[in-house]
């Protein structure tokens, strides 16, 4: 193999590297003695067909997979020996006019990750905001849990259902006078105005009592997950079995025994625990955030471009999904144009973010042990069905960059934890309003960006929608530049989504050619396809 360097401009580099037809023909050679012994041919006993005939019969597969094999192989090689870290996937072209028996001449273009100094670690200080999880907090979380276990009790049957009231209902939907998987259900529970489903559904069930029969007019959302319902006009026949109102809620030891608890004591003693892990969190958010202003703002360096316009378009496209659910979408969409060069300056340090995580960790010797990781596959997998679970953890292990994006936040959790150790911390005592407040502020007039969240509902009920929300404001995007730390040597950037509370540089994802083997996620029961939002 014949190699030349083309380009050699800031990180970016291209080569020129010619595969010869001799190296191509020996290996087309190599692989017609592996399956010799395999080919059967009428006329010839098993294992004996001449080696000529298997080359007449399969020379063009042998000779298009030989080549493949020749080219992944060059591309090792060709970064090895120039001692190339890759940003992202190199592209690699294959010259027009290549024929069978000629020499192969490709061209490999990429970006290559910056020569990051020692990242300094020395002089980091950080404050510690703790919040005591007093009586009242937990009284407050014990009362917002009595809130979410509300129950209902039996109203006449001549009563007529309100807002707050809870209807028992059967339903038959058709789209177009068609009956669709999904849209049939009987006993549902449904809270008027909790909006938990399709806007204007419930708003519809105002005033009805038991016996009633109502034909709900519809819409489904644009962005309904199942793809032939998505924007359709739909009714749904719904019949009303029972009309329930709300029972007042004593927070007593009976409540406590309710839930299968001795006493209220130990309800107690059990929401202090649940209080102090929320307020550790928030606690280790604004800590987290803290850190990070304070590595960017003392390392500087050229970050790969082909990343950070992989992590701004990511970026981009929530932003403009967010808008698009505004009152006027255009308008949205036209107020986020004018920030798009601070949204860009978002990408650009969580990139830089990430690069500089790994390096830390890398020069101190962080490392996911093969139990913890493991332990990330197992739980990753039971997003699968139970026939792919065994399917996805082959995929994980084959596929290295799949890996590495499920590595990465645990990685990057370890990195901040080996800073904080290695930081001078002063502790203050504060309120959860403060600690919160703190953590929404932008004091140093940086500004972050959307990070990555999902919301998953596969309750049985006509479809919901998510409240509309208005496109992240600077202040409020990008607060999860740092949940998961690119390692240095593979960093496309990881999806962003809706804003959350804490900060994330772009980190690695599996190339999109992957997904093709990717085992599907499980999926609720067809009957439930009106389900998600």
């Amino acid at each position: 193999m014949k190699t030349v360097e083309t380009l050699n401009e800031g990180l970016k580099r291209e080569y020129r590297l010619i595969i010869t037809a001799n190296d191509i023909d020996a290996r087309v050679d190599d692989e017609v003695k592996s399956i010799a012994p395999t080919v059967r041919m009428p006329g010839f006993r098993p294992g004996k067909v001449p080696p000529n005939l298997i080359r007449k019969m399969h020379g063009e597969a042998l000779s298009a997979d030989a080549l493949n094999k020749a080219i992944d192989e060059g591309v090792k090689v060709l970064m090895a020996e120039q001692k190339l870290r890759p940003a992202l996937q190199p592209a690699v072209t294959l010259a027009d006019g290549y024929e069978r028996g000629k020499d192969a001449e490709l061209t490999v273009a990429l970006e290559v990750l910056p020569e990051i100094e020692a990242p300094s670690i020395d002089g980091l200080t950080l404050e510690r905001l703790t919040v005591p999880a007093d009586d009242k907090a937990v009284m407050a979380k014990i009362e917002e849990f009595a809130v979410q276990m509300k129950r209902f009790e039996d109203a006449p049957k001549t009563k007529k259902a309100a807002s707050g009231d809870q209807v028992i209902i059967d339903f038959a939907g058709s789209v177009d006078g068609v009956a669709f998987d999904g849209g049939t259900g009987e006993n549902m529970a449904v809270e008027i105005g909790s909006g938990q489903l399709i806007p204007g559904f419930e708003d519809q069930l105002v005033g009805v009592k038991v016996g009633d029969e109502k034909t709900v007019k519809v819409s489904f959302p644009e962005d309904y997950p199942v793809e032939n319902l998505k924007g359709k006009p739909a009714e749904f026949v719904v019949t009303v079995k029972e009309v329930k109102v709300p029972a007042d809620t004593k927070i007593d030891d009976e409540f406590a025994k309710s839930l299968g608890l001795e006493s209220l004591d130990k309800l107690k003693e059990l929401m202090k625990d649940q209080v102090e892990q929320e307020h550790n969190g928030l606690t280790r958010t604004y800590m987290k955030r803290k850190l990070l202003d304070q590595l960017a703002a003392s390392h500087d360096f050229e970050v790969p471009p082909t990343m950070v316009e992989a992590e701004f378009n990511q970026i981009w496209q929530q932003l403009e999904h967010e808008a698009s659910h505004e009152e006027d979408p255009e308008a949205a969409k036209a107020e986020l144009e004018k920030d798009r060069d601070e949204y860009h300056a978002i990408a650009v340090r969580r990139v830089r973010l990430g690069l500089l995580l790994s390096e830390i960790g890398q020069a101190n010797g962080v490392q996911v042990s093969a139990q913890e990781m493991q332990r990330l596959v197992t739980q990753a997998a039971q997003q699968y069905r139970p026939e792919d679970r065994q399917r996805f953890v082959e995929y994980v292990q084959q596929d290295a960059l799949a890996a590495a994006q499920l590595r990465a936040p645990l990685y990057e959790d370890k990195v901040v934890d080996f800073l904080f150790e290695k930081a001078e911390i002063s502790d203050r005592e504060v309120t959860r309003d403060e600690l919160e407040a703190a953590i929404e502020a932008d004091d140093d007039g940086h500004v972050h960006g959307p990070g990555c969240g999902h919301d998953h509902d596969h309750d049985a009920k006509p479809a919901k929608k998510a409240a509309a929300k208005k496109p992240a404001t600077k202040k409020e995007a990008v607060k999860e530049e740092a949940a998961e730390a690119a390692p240095a040597k593979k960093a496309p950037a990881k999806k962003a989504a809706a804003a959350k509370a804490d900060d994330k540089p772009a980190a690695e994802k599996a190339p999109a050619k992957a997904a093709e083997d990717k085992p599907a996620a499980k999926k609720a029961p067809a009957k439930k396809a009106a389900a998600k939002k």
